[in-house]
């Protein structure tokens, strides 16, 4: 038996999240139908990390198991079955016990905004046609940094034993005519970094100063955070696992 990763990239548009949800289109299901079929028997894959609705993937990664063996022909293969909105972009070997979402070390997100109206941007980056104040913005991503507890960035319901997340990176930058988010973290809140996106806007809008961001933080209420921002401008952009841990396929 031997365990295979994968990492995709998809248009989280075209599916209602990427984690099986019975019957409903997701990444998961079309992944796994698709190894189902070319493999002629029933594969259940693992993701990495959980997009919801509407956020796209550069980078996210699902293992599997089977006897069968597979080779960089493979990867041609299971493209061809995939909807188009999805598409394998490397293939892997691990080892047995290797696990894409208990032995990643960070994940990595970026959220776009742009502020003149562009309709080639529509559901790829948010349109915030709003006046910002940019240092306040800078302030309140570097702050994130000195906290390791984002309950108030985590949306009610989500299933956790614990609100700790380490953050490595928290800035904005600038990309042409957009403003982009990037974070990076050990582990992420069900919808965190949409709350973040979403409060630090408010901040820069004028709506409160830095002050009342660390308060919001500190007060572990997520009915304080704004998680409006619309899951399109999200990217899952990139995983780091421990170096060795993925081997390439023999072609």
């Amino acid at each position: 038996m031997t365990r295979y990763v994968l990492e995709l990239s998809y248009d989280g548009c075209v599916f209602n999240g990427s984690q099986i949800q019975g019957s409903q289109p997701t990444v998961q299901l079309a992944l796994n139908n698709a190894l189902s079929i070319l493999l002629r028997q029933p594969v259940e894959t693992y993701g990495a990390s959980r997009t919801d609705e509407g956020v796209h993937a550069l980078a996210n990664y699902y293992h599997f198991d089977t006897e069968l063996i597979l080779n960089a022909h493979s990867q041609y293969q299971l493209n061809a079955l995939l909807p188009m909105a999805v598409s394998v972009n490397r293939m892997f070997r691990a080892a047995h016990d290797f696990n894409v979402r208990f032995d990643a070390l960070s994940r990595q997100y970026r959220y776009r905004i742009y502020c003149k109206k562009n309709p080639f941007l529509q559901h790829r980056a948010l349109h915030f046609p709003y006046k910002l104040n940019r240092p306040l913005l800078d302030a309140t991503a570097a702050a994130l940094k000195a906290y390791s507890d984002f309950e108030s960035f985590s949306k009610r319901g989500a299933q956790t034993r614990t609100y700790r997340c380490q953050i490595f990176q928290s800035f904005w930058e600038d990309a042409g005519d957009e403003l982009q988010y990037v974070v990076e973290a050990n582990r992420f809140l069900r919808g965190m970094v949409r709350g973040l996106v979403g409060t630090q806007l408010r901040a820069a809008r004028g709506k409160y100063d830095l002050d009342t961001f660390h308060r919001i933080i500190q007060s572990k209420d997520c009915s304080q955070a704004d998680f409006s921002p619309k899951g399109w401008g999200l990217y899952l952009e990139r995983i780091q696992f421990p170096e060795g841990a993925l081997l390439p396929l023999e072609h």
